[in-house]
């Protein structure tokens, strides 16, 4: 056994990990980083699924990254490349038609009013409330939540600014805030817009990964919270050259250029706690690291009841968070193509069309249906989708006049009834049988399939329960009370062990605000 001693080590080298590190090295801080698998990145990584073939293994598309970040970190001058499409998202019926949502309000008015006059003219409208709000929320979200029973001078002014910017949104819209956030987004859609297409392609943002329908109550929520980092109404499409994994590592750079130190391949077993401090971190191969402080980019459970002991926390807190809820819904299909499959809704061939991102789900109960499915244990049969075709954009991805395709698939529950392993074959035919109809010659193309189930994204890639978020992003899972109520504050009952993964405020995928939000708290709590 060795034993080794560092300022702070931090478990996870993820994107939120890999953003807290470079702030705190920044600010004077050595930190080291362990990532248990052999490249960083979590969930933004890139991997060859077929000879000459690349893709963006798990997540395909950014949340997009904090701008701040993105200037804090110089990422460009890291060798991040960034890709935005005119094209947000396509949506197919299986009628054969498509509609198209672009970076522009202006040009998707112009694609709706195909569908519907009435929708044309009532989405600008939609477009700027939708950003407005979203300007307020994307406020809140970068700020530590206050704490609520003894709130500082720093927790008052904070509540204060964002009083004021609320009622600086007007009347109309203040009352939608406060109106929307709690509603079903089937609802909310159902309010602006009669074209079932339009409807669903909208209110797919507000259920991608999390167990809820587009009925459920507060489902609305989650449309706010992700529109804090992009107002586009169905979201927009933002990629990075060379898979998501290049974003990743681009961070890694600017991170060891900073003073970060990384260890890949280093598997943290256990955080270590003495009198009720974290002390550091035993690996598996037997290496004790001694730390002032602990910080874990895995998701709470994963931290306080697996990596630690529980018997160091209350009983309260320990049921508490047992009942924390992360059950995955997504799982992920990866195709290598041997050409570009030809959709029939794109009679022209309009390649731009795809250079977006692909929804399948062309009405809201077909939606709700598939979530229906996932409430007993079964992966849904009629799913919804979400793919890109990233080789359209980035030719380095396949080799040339072949692609890669990469594809979400909701409804897959974490908790099914038969044996993952034993499903995973048919759930990639359903994936293959779902897009069939939309683009006949697809199954025909497809020389092979990285299948990954929410068990994986368990086992493998170390999201407790296959979730995504490392916690649903739910009303009662969300700002104060995110992942507990009293413990939003990426500070742990257990003294120099925080928090700073996805299961954090404000946990919206990948944005990276969980971890530059962390990094501030943590700095403060180390200065004292």
């Amino acid at each position: 056994m060795t034993d080794t001693k560092r300022d702070i080590v931090i478990i996870g080298g993820g994107h939120n990990g890999l953003v807290t590190a470079f702030y705190l090295a920044r600010a004077g801080f050595k930190p080291l980083v362990l990532e248990r698998r052999a490249q960083v990145g979590g969930a933004a990584i890139t991997d060859e699924v077929h000879p000459g073939f690349r893709c963006s293994t798990l997540s395909h598309s950014a949340g997009p990254i904090l701008p701040t970040i993105i200037r804090d970190m110089q990422l460009e001058k890291h060798g991040a490349k960034f890709i935005t499409p005119e094209t947000c998202v396509t949506a197919l019926s299986p009628e054969g038609r498509a509609l198209s949502l672009y970076q522009e309000a202006s040009r998707s008015a112009q694609a709706i009013a195909v569908f519907s006059q009435k929708d044309a003219a009532k989405y600008p409208e939609f477009a700027n409330s939708l950003a407005k709000i979203s300007n307020l929320i994307a406020q809140a979200l970068a700020t530590t939540p206050p704490d609520i029973d003894h709130p500082s001078s720093g927790d008052l002014w904070s509540m204060l600014k964002t009083g004021r910017a609320l009622r600086g949104l007007g009347k109309r819209d203040m009352y939608r805030v406060l109106r929307w956030a709690p509603m079903a987004v089937a609802d909310l859609v159902a309010e602006y817009f009669e074209t079932e297409l339009l409807r669903a392609v909208i209110a797919a943002r507000g259920i991608f990964g999390t167990f809820l329908g587009p009925w459920s109550a507060g489902s609305s929520l989650q449309l706010l919270i992700r529109a804090a980092g992009d107002p586009h109404p169905a979201g927009s499409a933002l990629y990075a050259r060379g898979g998501m994994g290049a974003l990743t590592q681009a961070m890694a750079s600017a991170a060891r250029a900073a003073g970060v130190e990384m260890r890949t391949s280093a598997e943290a077993i256990e955080i270590r706690v003495k009198d009720g401090a974290a002390q550091g971190v035993l690996l598996s191969t037997g290496e004790e690291i001694h730390a002032k402080a602990v910080v874990s980019n895995a998701d709470p459970k994963r931290t306080l009841l697996k990596l630690t002991d529980p018997v160091h926390l209350s009983p309260d807190f320990v049921q508490k968070l047992q009942h924390y809820r992360g059950n995955g819904t997504v799982a992920k299909v990866n195709l290598a193509l041997s050409g570009l499959p030809a959709f029939t809704a794109l009679k022209n061939g309009d390649g731009g069309a795809l250079k977006g991102r692909i929804h399948i789900g062309h009405e809201i109960d077909y939606l709700e249906r598939a979530f229906d499915e996932s409430k007993y244990g079964n992966f849904s049969r009629q799913p919804y989708l979400e793919a890109t075709i990233p080789s359209l954009t980035d030719p380095t991805l396949a080799p040339e006049g072949k692609h890669v395709m990469s594809i979400c698939m909701q409804y897959a529950p974490y908790k099914l009834k038969g044996d993952w392993e034993e499903q995973r074959k048919a759930l990639g035919q359903t994936v293959v049988q779902t897009l069939a109809p939309y683009a006949p010659d697809l199954p025909e193309m497809i020389l092979t399939h990285q299948i990954i189930t929410p068990l994986d994204l368990e086992e493998v890639y170390g999201m407790t329960g296959g979730q995504i978020f490392h916690g649903d992003l739910a009303l009662d899972q969300f700002f104060t009370m995110r992942p507990l109520l009293d413990w939003a504050r990426y500070k742990t009952p257990i003294e120099n062990l925080f928090l700073c993964g996805s299961g954090t405020h404000p946990g919206a995928g990948l944005t990276g605000g969980s971890g530059a939000n962390a990094a501030k708290e943590i700095l403060q709590a180390l200065k004292k």
